[in-house]
């Protein structure tokens, strides 16, 4: 339902610029550059994402446990063996990406390893193992696509509106594009994140099932949020990846509503709750 605002709402600003401009192909273009940047970033995501947090392989004789640990998840889940990738970062955190199962990759970082035991390591990677069985992958890559499209067409519509000729269009639909303007992007970046904390909750609950042992992972979360060290190389473009939000934001009481409605990630206490009550 989700997926499906964003497109209704890109083609409605593709729609509503071309209509003003006067020019139909303005529609088609939005339409095929929301396709192409689509495709073309989940095709390589795992490569943009591994370079932005300098990820690096590591083979079995490296990281045994870890390797070992997502081996046995994987076949478990029936998944292909994904790459294993650690990033060297003291701040706990997992992510994975990769554009289908078949090319899939989790990572690690180092101080991930260090506060974790194993049943809460095994907790962590079978959410990031549910993500990729998920194809959440996809999901994500698309919602931030669409999100980062419908903002560049609002600043395009805003640069018409002030620059173009207006002189034959009526004062109302300077008001409502105004209006459009503003809201849109927020609306667009709201829904983007809406979709990244469900799909958090669910590679939750489905790791969880994986491990059969919900607090595991609930543990895990305890740990890493409780982690005030903030990661050295992360931006807002991957923050939804990883299995904690990166940027947690410590504000309270009416600041931290606030500021929760553009994290990534639901908050840790409410994730942590739901696995202990699926775990009875």
């Amino acid at each position: 339902m989700l997926m499906g605002v964003f497109l209704v709402m890109v083609i409605a600003i593709s729609y509503a610029v071309a209509w003003y401009i006067g020019n139909s192909l303005i529609l088609y273009i939005g339409a095929a550059l929301a396709v192409l940047t689509s495709v073309g970033s989940y095709w390589y995501s795992d490569k943009l994402v591994l370079k932005m947090t300098n990820a690096h392989p590591v083979t079995k004789e490296q990281a045994p446990e870890l390797y070992n640990v997502v081996e046995n998840l994987a076949i478990t889940a029936g998944l292909p063996m994904p790459r294993v990738y650690l990033v060297n970062d003291p701040s706990p955190n997992a992510f994975a990406t990769g554009r289908d199962p078949e090319h899939a990759v989790v990572a690690a970082t180092t101080g991930l390893l260090q506060i974790l035991d194993r049943t809460e390591l095994e907790g962590v990677m079978a959410h990031e193992l549910a993500h990729i069985g998920n194809r959440d992958m996809l999901v994500m890559t698309v919602a931030v696509v669409l999100a980062g499209f419908v903002a560049i067409i609002a600043d395009f519509f805003t640069r018409t509106l002030m620059f173009g000729d207006n002189r034959n269009r009526h004062p109302a639909f300077l008001i409502i594009g105004i209006i459009g303007i503003i809201l849109a992007p927020l609306a667009a970046k709201l829904i983007q994140l809406a979709i990244s904390r469900k799909r958090e909750y669910l590679a939750d609950a489905t790791g969880a099932l994986l491990t059969r042992y919900p607090e595991g992972l609930a543990s895990a979360l305890e740990k890493i949020s409780g982690q005030a060290q903030p990661m050295r190389h992360v931006s807002h473009a991957t923050a939804h990846l990883f299995i904690s939000d990166p940027f947690q934001d410590r504000k309270q009481g009416i600041g931290q509503k606030i500021s929760a409605l553009f994290q990534t990630h639901p908050p840790a206490s409410d994730r942590i709750r739901r696995l202990r009550e699926m775990g009875g």
